[in-house]
């Protein structure tokens, strides 16, 4: 085996801001001999992010527009709900540029979370479950108690709420960032996209991106098996959505709650329970060195099982969400 490649040193960063986005791209040639697949992964490793999640992204656009937009005043307080990776994301970005951040978070999230937006010196809101939600699985109804307290500290504070549900900088940072860098490491060469919906702003800026420069791109959405609300959202009323353990999806949000899903970009869906999520994590880290959260997991169960049925041969990428490091408390690992 040949000594990797000696890059040129990197321009001496100003911030931590500058340290968002342009994260590498790593294609699984170790897992796809051990499944002993027909066709490539590409995974755009964005745990590598300072807040070891793709949602840095987001939060810096969120953050930027709203100070452009004339939204966010200099010094004035941030306010959002958050399963945690947001949250991080605005606990940096909010340190770098002086702004006081508070996340509001279920207590379902997994406590590296919370642990970890203290550490950067957010003051962190913990909503209790109700009686019958599970620890480590959030439903729509626990969401909605989160949303609700976070409405009235922005009021009570004269806040700037960001509103990662409803911001269209949320879809930008995607569209301008990731899609275009997907593009560009893997040369163009990408059949398929999946992606786990949280806010659907991945999904729809990735997809809208790598669309327009391959109009015949299949992009998938991957969900929940217990929380498969896009799918089935004609069908779906409200609170019926069970708990499940992928932390940052399928919360009971229907197609009308979930502003930033795009359902054009959609070729098909794909669900994954959470032992496939949770053994596909387990692999990606034991023959790739990858610890990604449930949510990557997921994402390789649906690509996977996508390469052994209808897409065999094809070339699927996908985003590794977060760190397995903000999961140790759980069963995950």
């Amino acid at each position: 085996m040949q000594h990797p490649k000696r890059h040129d040193s990197p321009v001496l960063a100003h911030s931590v801001l500058d340290l968002i986005g342009n994260t590498p791209m790593l294609e699984l040639h170790r897992l796809k001999a051990e499944l002993q697949l027909e066709g490539r992964l590409l995974v755009k490793c964005d745990l590598s992010n300072p807040g070891l999640s793709k949602k840095d992204r987001v939060a810096l656009w969120m953050i930027l527009e709203a100070v452009r937009l004339g939204q966010l005043q200099p010094g004035q307080t941030v306010v959002e709900m958050t399963s945690g990776n947001t949250g991080t994301g605005l606990a940096l970005v909010c340190a770098a540029l002086g702004h006081p951040f508070v996340a509001v978070m279920s207590s379902g999230n997994t406590p590296e979370r919370a642990a970890h937006m203290r550490a950067l010196g957010a003051e962190v809101v913990l909503i209790d479950q109700l009686s019958e939600s599970i620890s480590g699985q959030v439903t729509g109804d626990d969401l909605k108690l989160v949303e609700a307290e976070a409405d009235r500290i922005t009021i009570e504070r004269n806040a700037f709420r960001a509103g990662q549900f409803s911001n269209a900088a949320n879809v930008l940072a995607h569209e301008r960032t990731t899609g275009p860098e997907m593009w560009e490491q893997s040369s163009g060469e990408i059949d398929l996209f999946v992606d786990c919906i949280g806010t659907a702003g991945t999904f729809t800026g990735v997809s809208r991106y790598l669309k327009s420069r391959k109009p015949d791109i299949k992009c998938y959405v991957v969900e929940p098996r217990a929380a498969s609300v896009l799918m089935h959202f004609e069908q779906v009323t409200e609170n019926k959505p069970e708990g499940h353990k992928i932390q940052g999806a399928g919360y009971a949000r229907t197609g009308d709650k979930l502003p930033l899903f795009d359902r054009s970009l959609a070729d098909g869906f794909i669900t994954v329970t959470d032992e496939q999520a949770i053994e596909s994590a387990r692999l990606l880290a034991r023959c790739e060195g990858i610890l990604g959260g449930f949510s990557t997991g997921a994402h390789l169960a649906a690509a996977v099982e996508l390469l052994r049925t209808t897409q065999k041969g094809k070339t699927i990428a996908f985003v590794i969400c977060d760190s397995g490091l903000k999961y140790l408390s759980t069963d995950l690992y």
